[in-house]
């Protein structure tokens, strides 16, 4: 399963980097909802079916995810990932931290689910993100542990 997982996040990057009229922010959002899509697919049915639902999840997720990427201006980025700084550091497993840009309208919400610490004594939380763009709901599921200097980095 780690392989095709693996082959369908390479395909996607290849295809999201070929695609004319990609841009970095489409290619980030192609990777990350292919990554979310691949989660959620191995979650269900067995052997040949959870290898199909992984490749149909990381297909799906990676469309969303390039679509939320070409939607977001650099300050709706800007606030998503302060806005996730802060709910990583500060907020209790459960409690949401919000962004808005009041230019573009589009809004989000980031809630921890879980922390945890590895093996290695790193700090690890996994994190709920929604964003809002033009009324429309997307939510994504990620994982990110403490680097040394403090600050949080996203590793899937």
């Amino acid at each position: 399963m780690k392989k095709i997982f693996i082959w369908s996040l390479l395909a996607i990057f290849l295809l999201a980097g070929c695609a004319p009229g990609t841009g970095p922010k489409q290619q980030t959002g192609a990777l990350l909802g292919a990554g979310t899509g691949a989660l959620v697919g191995s979650q269900f049915g067995h052997g040949h079916g959870r290898l199909t639902a992984v490749a149909i999840g990381t297909l799906a997720g990676a469309m969303i995810g390039q679509e939320i990427g070409r939607s977001l201006d650099q300050n709706d980025k800007l606030a998503m990932q302060q806005s996730t700084q802060e709910a990583l550091e500060r907020n209790r497993t459960e409690e949401s931290s919000n962004w808005i840009n009041p230019d573009t309208g589009h809004s989000g919400m980031v809630t921890p689910t879980k922390t945890y610490q590895t093996a290695q004594n790193e700090y690890c939380r996994e994190y709920r993100q929604t964003v809002v763009i033009g009324g429309k709901e997307s939510q994504a599921y990620g994982t990110a542990c403490r680097k040394i200097d403090g600050d949080w980095e996203v590793v899937n």
